[in-house]
């Protein structure tokens, strides 16, 4: 998978101003009054490791081309709140799992801190709701961890996490960690799998339900995901994943287990990576995947000749420049997400987590950054939903969970 920012090649920054020309989807005064009216969440954005590695300030005012979510960006799009990603490479932070964790903490705080007046760190859901009431909206900012190999299998780090504010965690990444197994590398042979989720990994999920985080189950292997929802005592989310029933990827969720997040209570956040949204640009993902991993594996052994360190963002680079060769999607590809989730799972139980910023490269056409939101309003809206149920879809369902974690965590610190 593509993943986390990076410089963005030439040929990719000539596709994106062409499509910027040509794929503008108007927005009418009906869809403009009810997105404005919404508090739209997003429930998982890559923008920190920009915060880290580039030094980049989120009240810069940057191209389209150059990152997906800023403070004018967001206002344009009424982006209520995101949930910036805390996530830890496993390759090139092998070794210092937590600490780069703790880094991207920190860089979260720091651009709260640089602008008070824009941008305010929440940790509930009326904490959302209060940084959207009156006449000076600010962005809530809240944190989610991407992936339990940065608790460095400690119990106790989770609960440090959880103190410095993040409010979910993804319990795998790409990577099978002694949490439990992962999509990503679930049918890699050199893998030592567990069979879904470990005892260790039980304990971390009853853990968050006491805690009041919210168990991310995005990127597990099938196996992990029955586990969870078995163990789980508070409604799950999947922050950013999309339907194997349209896309064949197995990080997509199959439609009983759409049905089971829906059972469960929780929330399915459509992802908006193309390669898991439109199976033809998945196919020449996949077509790619030898060229591409051949390329990188020269560079890294380039790299070690030289007696040089190997940086995520230099590997990232790379496979931005094959994936630029693809032609992005239609916005449908993303609207038809939605769209069949609501239908499988219901109303209720569907939401958004774009991955901005983290899949810059691979968006459908028309979603450049967080100012393109209202287009997915307009898009719903033609479709016929109504506004209500928009409304659910933007931010409503993933706020009521988020209550329903915060009671499930009330009721058993109390012994209930």
């Amino acid at each position: 998978m593509f993943r986390k920012f990076s410089v963005v090649f030439l040929v990719a920054l000539s596709c994106v101003c062409v499509l910027a020309q040509t794929d503008i989807t108007k927005i009418s005064p009906e869809a403009r009054r009810i997105h404005d009216s919404a508090i739209v969440i997003d429930t998982h954005a890559d923008t920190p490791q920009r915060f880290v590695d580039e030094h980049f300030d989120i009240a810069s005012v940057t191209p389209v081309s150059e990152g997906n979510v800023d403070l004018q960006k967001a206002r344009q799009g009424n982006l209520g709140a995101e949930f910036f990603s805390i996530w830890v490479d496993p390759q090139t932070s092998a070794g210092h799992y937590t600490q780069r964790a703790l880094d991207l903490i920190d860089s979260v705080y720091q651009q709260a801190a640089r602008h008070p007046d824009q941008m305010v760190m929440a940790f509930s859901a009326d904490d959302i709701v209060r940084a959207r009431t009156g006449p000076h909206k600010r962005l809530a900012a809240l944190m989610g961890l991407e992936g339990g190999h940065a608790l460095e299998g400690d119990i106790r780090v989770l609960r440090d996490f959880y103190r410095l504010g993040v409010r979910y965690m993804t319990l795998t990444w790409s990577n099978t960690n002694d949490l439990g197994d992962s999509s990503g590398d679930i049918n890699d042979p050199k893998v030592q799998h567990h069979n879904g989720l470990t005892p260790l990994g039980k304990q971390v999920v009853l853990e968050m339900n006491r805690l009041g985080m919210m168990v991310d189950i995005s990127h597990v292997a099938d196996k992990t995901f029955w586990d969870t929802l078995a163990v789980t005592k508070a409604p799950v989310i999947a922050s950013h994943s999309s339907a194997r029933a349209l896309v064949n990827a197995p990080r997509d969720m199959t439609d009983d287990m759409l049905r089971a997040v829906a059972k469960n209570g929780g929330v399915v956040d459509v992802n908006f990576y193309s390669a898991f949204d439109d199976e033809t640009f998945r196919k020449e993902v996949d077509a790619q995947k030898k060229e591409v991993d051949a390329a990188t594996e020269q560079f890294i052994a380039r790299r070690k000749a030289e007696g040089k360190p190997v940086t995520y963002m230099e590997i990232d680079h790379i496979q931005r420049e094959y994936l630029a060769k693809i032609p992005r999607p239609p916005l449908k590809s993303l609207i038809d997400q939605i769209d069949h989730i609501a239908k499988v799972a219901g109303i209720d139980h569907v939401g958004l987590g774009s991955d901005f910023d983290g899949v810059s490269g691979a968006l459908p056409q028309g979603m450049h950054s967080v100012a393109d939101l209202p287009k997915i309003t307009q898009a719903l809206l033609d479709r016929g939903y109504k506004p209500e149920d928009i409304k659910k879809i933007l931010g409503g369902n993933v706020l009521r969970v988020f209550r329903q974690v915060e009671a499930v965590s009330r009721g058993l610190q109390k012994g209930q």
